[in-house]
């Protein structure tokens, strides 16, 4: 048996490894991963103090030449990705893909990023990396839209690991036949549930690091010559049968016009700091605001959702109307809407475990509820809504048509480069510090070698 060619092309894991050995990412491409890169170590530099990061730098095995973002210490490669992957998904703050969604940029930076140090690699190497497993990540979530989720799985960690096994093979120069390996050995690497939605803990935090870490030791061991299935993803054993095992595969939307079309480019970056359906209805809250309605004078707000957000964002409605701390209120479309109305603005602060005892906030929230739109385009496209009854019998009704951040109204780069900076001033960091690391990752994107971007 040929040790190291036993898959063919013909598979759906044959297929991607075919186009991430050649693939060249187009300049529109290129720009979106060089955003990732900037918002991503600007994120993981945000939470370089909060507890769930300290836990993972207390977890790391020893020192090496792997940069933590923000932090002095260096680490071996897989401990850097659990850390900044971690880290930069700590607040949910980090890009969405709409039509999964997935966060590619919390799996796939820290996962080149950590091999290029460790290997010694370029910037170009992790820019490349980027593109390629992005586009993988991106076109692996629409084989079966919902199914992950439904079956009690976090598409992130468990697709993420997929796709950073092929950007860690693309920036290592892996033939086509080792990425295809590499692909079949993170589908048994892969995991991560969603149990954390009952109590607001901590393992969605951990799961972008925890795949980046599969995606790395998936690529390393297939470059070793280890083997792993060639119907990985289409078998009737493989990942999707058990990810997602309530839809069948549609391998179109991941196969067609793969490495003609490119689908990444259409990423979308948040603007507010929590879930990615939350965001349009938040914008629906704070337009009704600065209608001059305040809060005492609403009776009711009944928003129109799609069926697929609700068992993660608005049930039970109770408990998202209480939500027990900031991480939970995260996933809680009442008070993320009842915040950004009486704040003008959902960002970090607003998450704080404090703001989610406010009376006033929680008042708010309680009057928040939803009815299913069976006309709602998710998860093609996030749309918000709220219909508000006021005391006078008034009824004010507001519309966003998208997710702000994403390809209908992207963040401008000025939008951008401000939450990066916020994000580092946040994280105890002064405008030197965000201008030089900014200055850094500049010219990693640029191709030069990846130095340190510790404290």
């Amino acid at each position: 048996m040929n040790q190291h060619s036993p898959l063919s092309g013909t598979t759906a894991a044959g297929r991607l490894a075919a186009f991430a050995e050649s693939a060249v990412p187009p300049p529109a491409a290129d720009a979106v991963s060089r955003r990732l890169l900037l918002d991503i170590c600007g994120l993981a530099f945000s939470a370089r103090h909060e507890p769930y990061t300290r836990a993972a730098l207390a977890s790391a095995a020893g020192p090496g030449p792997c940069t933590a973002i923000g932090h002095a210490q260096g680490f071996g490669l897989y401990d850097a990705a659990l850390i900044n992957g971690t880290a930069a998904h700590g607040e949910d703050y980090d890009d969405t893909f709409e039509g999964g969604p997935v966060h590619a940029g919390a799996v796939l930076v820290p996962a080149t990023l950590a091999i290029a140090q460790h290997r010694g690699l370029g910037g170009a190497s992790v820019m490349r990396g980027i593109g390629v497993g992005a586009e993988i990540m991106s076109r692996l979530s629409l084989v079966t839209p919902q199914a992950i989720h439904k079956a009690g799985f976090h598409p992130t960690a468990v697709i993420g690991a997929l796709a950073a096994s092929a950007a860690v093979g693309v920036a290592i120069g892996l033939d086509r036949a080792r990425i295809a390996n590499a692909i079949g050995i993170a589908g048994s690497l892969a995991s991560g549930i969603i149990e954390y939605l009952s109590d607001g803990t901590w393992t969605k935090r951990l799961h972008p690091g925890a795949a980046a870490q599969a995606g790395l030791r998936a690529a390393l061991l297939a470059e070793a010559g280890f083997l792993g299935p060639a119907t990985v993803l289409e078998g009737d054993h493989g990942f999707f049968r058990a990810f997602a095992p309530s839809k069948t595969a549609n391998f179109a939307p991941l196969l067609d016009g793969l490495g003609e079309e490119w689908i990444m480019p259409t990423i979308a970056f948040k603007p507010y700091a929590c879930g990615t359906m939350t965001q349009p209805f938040i914008d629906c809250a704070i337009a009704l605001a600065r209608q001059g309605v305040a809060a005492e004078e609403i009776v009711s707000i009944v928003c129109k959702v799609g069926e697929g957000t609700v068992h993660r964002l608005w049930e039970p409605l109770a408990a998202k109307q209480t939500v027990p701390n900031g991480y939970a209120a995260k996933f809680s479309t009442p008070y993320c809407m009842a915040v950004g109305f009486l704040e003008g603005a959902a960002g970090l602060r607003q998450f704080g475990d404090d703001q989610t005892q406010r009376a006033d906030v929680r008042a708010l929230a309680a009057r928040i509820s939803y009815e299913i739109d069976p006309a709602d385009e998710y998860p093609h496209n996030f749309t918000g809504h709220l219909r508000a009854t006021l005391k006078d019998g008034s009824v004010r009704e507001i519309r966003q048509p998208h997710m702000r951040g994403g390809a209908r109204e992207p963040l401008s780069d000025a939008e951008l480069t401000a939450k990066f900076t916020a994000n580092v001033l946040f994280g105890g960091g002064d405008t030197a510090t965000a201008e030089a690391l900014r200055a850094a990752i500049d010219r990693i994107a640029a191709g030069a070698p990846t130095v340190s971007l510790g404290a």
